[in-house]
């Protein structure tokens, strides 16, 4: 599948989605793009910037959403722009779509949404490559029936993305073994480190995370074989206004993410059982 400019299969390199969970600030976006640019360049790594303009799934209605999609859209154009990067954002039912895929260059569905067929075929029809996580609820097989409902559309440009399994009492659980079933859908899987150590709701009226996982589920989830990696990451989590618990530090992305490339290297040079 051609992505923003590069080929992305499982024998390929993994691509790397990554950003601040919400647009808080037109600085902090323009800053973190910019870092990370710098870092995948070096690396050799693929880049899609992330971040979302209204996260309509927060735990309480009194918690931080973005800044909407006027300043949310007009700030990821920016960083688009002065940055050089192509960028991805989520959308929501009542999301104007058409406006968004005016600016950005890929879009992504919530896990909650993704049995809502309208809804997954309204995005999927705009054309522009879509990554579709998978809904909590969901078995990994069933996601062949999303993905289908998205490609009957005529767009292709479909990903899977896997972002663990909840069991209840605020917990999700990562079955690696989901990673390979997706692969029947005939799209890129794409691994989401960051959500998959997430405590939904574990903090009462928001959700809590268990950082120091990251690293452990994104190396399992690339030993496994991946085309693409998804990680919310900020330079200060602590002070992150969504998702912080769950988000990787910025300065820790080099060292984790030369770890993942080789392993990435040595997996996809040895070949799939």
């Amino acid at each position: 599948m051609r992505l923003c400019g590069f080929d992305t299969d499982l024998h390929r390199p993994f691509f790397l989605i990554a950003g601040p969970c919400v647009i808080e600030s037109e600085q902090l976006a323009l800053d973190t793009a910019g870092t990370l640019k710098e870092l995948t360049q070096e690396l050799g790594l693929p880049f899609i910037y992330k971040s979302s303009f209204d996260k309509a799934n927060r735990s309480s209605h009194e918690s931080f959403r973005g800044l909407g999609m006027e300043a949310g859209l007009r700030i990821l154009e920016k960083v688009r722009q002065t940055i050089g990067v192509p960028v991805l954002t989520d959308v929501h039912e009542d999301t104007p779509l058409a406006e968004v895929a005016c600016v950005v260059d890929v879009l992504q569905t919530p896990a909650f949404l993704c049995r809502q067929t309208n809804f997954i075929q309204a995005v999927a029809s705009l054309g522009k490559p879509v990554n579709i996580k998978k809904g909590q609820f969901l078995a990994p097989w069933d996601m062949k029936n999303v993905a289908d409902k998205a490609k009957a559309t005529g767009n292709e440009q479909i990903m899977v993305c896997e972002r663990g399994v909840s069991f209840g009492y605020n917990n999700l659980v990562s079955d690696m073994r989901s990673v390979v079933v997706m692969r029947d859908t005939g799209c890129p899987v794409v691994f989401d480190a960051t959500h998959s150590v997430q405590l939904p709701g574990g903090q009462g009226s928001c959700s809590g995370g268990q950082r120091e996982f990251v690293p452990a589920l994104a190396k399992a989830a690339v030993a496994v074989g991946v085309a693409g990696l998804f990680m919310e990451t900020h330079p200060e989590p602590e002070r992150a206004l969504s998702d912080g618990p769950n988000a990787w530090p910025l300065a820790k992305m080099r060292g984790l993410l030369e770890v993942l490339m080789t392993l990435d290297r040595a997996v996809k040079e040895s070949g799939f059982l």
